[in-house]
């Protein structure tokens, strides 16, 4: 099953002191853990920097506006598109990250319609 690991770090603005965030080289060292173990289809990390939200309202409106979500304390930085045998492979994974100390992974699975 393919499974999507969302990596949630603490917004670096609201950052509570002695709150360390993850290094460069730690999230180095998962990425080679987990794509040596061949379960990776996909990672990327975001730019948070930059971020466009746009929301169309029931009258067709677009509403474009900066940022993630206005009351957000944590960014989503990046992901991993996995394909493992079950959620809770998936969840050993998310949990081996360097970014689950820090913030928050969320797993999702992937929806694969049958189109045929």
């Amino acid at each position: 099953m393919k499974y999507l690991l969302l990596i949630h770090t603490p917004d670096p603005n609201s950052q509570a002191p002695g709150c360390e965030a993850p290094t460069v080289e730690e999230f180095m060292a998962y990425h080679k853990t987990i794509t040596d173990a061949g379960v990776v289809l996909e990672s990327n990390a975001l730019d948070v920097e930059h971020v466009t939200s746009v929301v169309v309202r029931p009258d067709g409106e677009r509403v474009v506006t900066d940022g993630p979500f206005a009351e957000t304390r944590e960014l989503v930085g990046g992901y991993y598109l996995i394909d493992v045998p079950d959620l809770d492979v998936a969840i050993d994974w998310a949990a081996r990250c360097h970014g689950a100390p820090h913030g928050r992974m969320e797993v999702r699975t992937i929806w694969e319609p049958d189109f045929s």
